[in-house]
């Protein structure tokens, strides 16, 4: 109970800066959204920042720690910090000689990265070339971000979590002031976008560097590569980047595809999966850093016992926010849209364009969440080829599906195939995970899914009526958001009241953390 405590606590503190984040991140889109709209600018800044974005979530969110924190743990506490420090030089050496390597293969083909990735735009020459310039201005956002999720590594392994949480923000922050200071100043206005992404990486290392170095990270030239524990990781780590990149795959093919759209939907499906990332990343994605060190420390010590414990724990917690969270996010999806990014350039049509996408990705938030939450348990063992089995099966079954569903519903069917692909994802990865571990308390998961889901429907049902009374489209903008936000403030009142009501143990562990962190619990 313990360490699901301290789990629980970590994940508050990473899901708490993920929220200030996340927030920053929809000012971001707004202003993206009020100033280019769905508009062929705003097609092709998307596609550009699709690949190093992609990288940012592979590596920022978990795809390192997973083949790193296992290792380094290890040899911090079977060999002791100085050979752990040489593992970590050697690993950041290795890091920027293939991140700088990645970038320069970026900037000298990127014509040919995005005629591959988005082969509409070979028709229109003059947005064909935006995207080509904006993704090699990007291109070396890449070697930031993968040197900043070394060091997130480095800091969650001391159970340091904050820093590393809060550094994405700064990401935002810089796009934002870009947006606003730069664009109205240059002939392209869009290409403030791709410096403001740039500026962002540099600034989330030097966040996060100081406190590496006071931990006791020395920066060395040497080169070892025949390092036992680094060839360890250079093993893991290429089937944890493809098992987590499986999502990050089917959005780019969502993206691919979508370029053979009317113009815009590319930029729906952006603005729709933004949308999902605000719960996916506060809990899902949160939950899961939190999880490895804990799941990791437990298999070390084969304590299977509590690791299958701890694991059932997550996978309770995260239903227990996400079911909820999907019943909202589909019943106010036009309410949110056109109160945050309706205006200027973003029109009706673009809300409408955009809630399509919205309600088929929010189909999935489980499953996606459910993934993040999962996944970390096979790493903790080692096992890295399971995940891998399993996202191929899902990347398969998501291309038979874009395929099939892009006719009737258009950019709508390419989010719904990417839902539908990760259920079936993470339904493969319980079935595996109890394989090898055993019953992980199968029936009170279930008994759990069944009191979220009544909780969540009578939740519905009073955000449902209250939306059609309250809510109008044409309303002033200050209006709309005050009566959102109050929608969503009921939608959290009456789910805490159901789950009071229904003696929801997950309830009582959130309000037990809360205290905590307040220093309130005795």
């Amino acid at each position: 109970m313990q360490e699901n405590i301290q789990v629980g606590k970590a994940a508050g503190t990473v899901g708490g800066m993920t929220l200030i984040s996340r927030i920053l991140g929809f000012t971001r889109d707004t202003i993206i959204a009020m100033t280019f709209g769905s508009s062929m600018a705003a097609d092709a800044f998307f596609v550009a920042f699709r690949i190093p974005n992609m990288q940012r979530r592979l590596l920022g969110e978990g795809a390192v720690s997973a083949a790193f924190i296992p290792i380094f743990s290890e040899t911090l506490n079977q060999r002791g910090e100085s050979n752990a420090w040489i593992l970590a030089g050697n690993l950041l050496n290795i890091f920027l000689i293939l991140l700088t390597s990645m970038a320069l293969f970026l900037i000298l083909l990127a014509p040919w990265v995005v005629m591959a990735f988005a082969p509409g735009f070979i028709d229109n020459p003059e947005k064909l070339e935006l995207t080509v310039t904006l993704t090699q201005w990007m291109a070396p956002y890449l070697i930031f971000i993968g040197v900043g999720s070394l060091f997130m590594g480095i800091l969650n392994t001391f159970k340091v979590f904050a820093i590393p949480a809060a550094a994405p923000a700064l990401l935002n922050v810089s796009i934002i002031l870009s947006a606003l200071t730069v664009a109205p100043n240059i002939e392209e206005p869009v290409m403030s976008l791709a410096y403001g992404v740039l500026a962002g990486g540099i600034l989330q290392v030097l966040f996060q560097l100081p406190i590496v170095l006071k931990k006791g990270l020395r920066w060395s030239p040497k080169l070892d590569l025949k390092h036992p524990d680094l060839i360890k990781i250079g093993k893991l780590t290429p089937p944890i980047v493809f098992g987590m990149a499986v999502y990050e795959i089917n959005i780019l093919i969502d993206t691919l595809l979508a370029s053979l759209l009317e113009e815009g939907s590319i930029s729906y499906l952006y603005y729709g999966n933004r949308l999902v990332q605000l719960p996916l990343g506060i809990f899902g994605v949160a939950l899961g850093v939190a999880l490895l060190p804990t799941l990791s420390g437990q298999a070390a010590r084969k304590e299977f016992s509590k690791l299958t414990e701890t694991l059932a724990f997550g996978i309770r917690l995260i239903f227990f926010i996400t079911i909820p969270a999907t019943v909202g996010l589909i019943l106010l999806r036009h309410p949110m849209i056109n109160a945050l990014w309706e205006r200027g350039e973003f029109t009706e049509i673009s809300t409408k364009g955009t809630a399509d996408a919205l309600l088929f990705y929010s189909i999935g938030l489980c499953a996606f969440a459910g993934i993040k939450v999962i996944a970390p348990a096979f790493y903790s063992l080692k096992d890295t080829k399971t995940p891998v089995k399993i996202g191929v099966y899902a990347l398969i079954l998501n291309v038979i599906l874009n395929l099939v569903l892009i006719g009737p519903l258009g950019h709508g069917g390419l989010a719904l195939a990417t839902s539908l692909s990760a259920f079936f994802n993470v339904a493969l990865l319980i079935f595996h995970i109890r394989k090898r571990l055993g019953p992980m308390g199968g029936k009170r998961i279930a008994i759990s899914l069944l009191k979220f889901s009544f909780a969540a429907f009578i939740m519905g049902t009073a955000v449902f009526w209250t939306r059609e009374i309250f809510f109008s489209t044409i309303s002033s903008a200050s209006v709309k958001i005050a009566v959102l936000f109050s929608l969503i403030a009921l939608g959290v009142f009456t789910f805490t009241l159901m789950s009071r009501l229904m003696k929801i143990d997950e309830l009582d562990f959130v309000l037990k953390i809360v205290r905590k962190s307040k220093g309130t619990n005795n």
